[in-house]
């Protein structure tokens, strides 16, 4: 007969609150499923149980707080999702970065897939809808390996389509142009690496962040570097970024090809690379779809009403 034992989660009292749900609710149904007993005080959950499913509701528990960090908010089928993919087997798959993120597991076959995909290729794509993690991982990716001394930096880049690529016309310095772009990515490192952290590594030019037009005639050489929305490439933006590789460096390149914004659609390096570097064995092409979106349930019926409808159109 297997002693239970106790597990202790720091907890801070916004998540609790969200983490917990009304009445505390969310925690019955996880000691419920799990077999295990909880109390939270003094911003802690205590679990009680047998080791193995103190670490499934540990596992549960980060979900759901990975949950909160990207929307906000903890909905009974996040709680079931959660209990769906908790478990941490010997060997898998994580990341640790050292922001509020702290460590990453993933949530869905498709995440985990990707992760893989990122530690083992020096090149890899990753395409899919809005929702699936693809520019999170990708950042706590990058994160994880400057943490770890596998990069020296971490460069970050996204077309500015609706500008044209062309920043001169708006108000500000580089930084304020270029902003409402790349906030998305921001909000990422400020989650993996604690917003001081952002700030004292970009001032150190460690982490640098940019629109794709400043990529060329560089050679990027042990960086973690990482093109963001890259749908909205042509392919000669594209081949110039990927041009850019050089020695001891990682490209992760992510984008959502039913959300292009060039006109035409056709024009999309993202699309058309595929063909071009689907069967070099080095790169790896990570497809996630509408059950790896982790975000809002409602986002994925959307997504799979807008694949029905764009399938009765054609």
């Amino acid at each position: 007969m297997k002693r239970n034992s106790g597990r202790r989660i720091p907890l801070a009292p916004e998540d609790a609150r969200l983490i917990l749900g009304s009445g505390d609710s969310h925690l019955r149904e996880i000691c419920r499923v799990l077999g295990v007993s909880a109390v939270y005080r003094d911003s802690t959950l205590l679990f009680s149980g047998t080791p193995r499913a103190l670490d499934k509701a540990q596992a549960a528990v980060e979900r759901l707080l990975a949950e909160v960090r990207s929307c906000g908010a903890v909905s009974a089928s996040a709680v079931t999702k959660a209990l769906e993919f908790p478990e941490m087997k010997p060997g898998a798959v994580l990341l640790e970065v050292p922001g509020r993120a702290g460590r990453i597991v993933p949530r869905t076959p498709g995440q985990e897939h990707y992760i893989k995909a990122m530690l083992s290729h020096e090149l890899v794509f990753s395409i899919g809808p809005a929702g699936t993690g693809k520019t999170f991982l990708a950042v706590a990716a990058a994160v994880s390996a400057l943490r770890d001394g596998r990069a020296e930096r971490i460069i970050l880049t996204r077309p500015a389509v609706e500008a044209g690529e062309n920043l001169g016309f708006l108000p500000g310095d580089l930084q304020q142009k270029i902003d409402p772009y790349l906030r998305p990515i921001y909000d990422a490192l400020d989650d993996t690496l604690t917003p001081a952290g952002v700030a004292r590594n970009m001032e150190a030019g460690i982490i640098e962040v940019a629109p794709l037009a400043y990529m060329r005639g560089r050679t990027l050489n042990n960086s973690f570097v990482i093109l963001d929305e890259a749908q909205n490439t042509t392919l000669t933006q594209l081949k110039m970024f990927l041009t850019r590789m050089g020695y001891g460096s990682r490209l992760v390149v992510t984008g959502d090809v039913t959300q292009i914004d060039l006109k035409p659609a056709a024009d999309s390096g993202l699309v058309r690379i595929q063909r071009i570097l689907g069967k070099l064995g080095e790169v790896a092409f990570v497809y996630l779809d509408k059950e790896d979106v982790v975000r809002h349930p409602l986002v994925q019926k959307i997504i799979g009403a807008f694949g029905s409808a764009e399938e009765d159109d054609g």
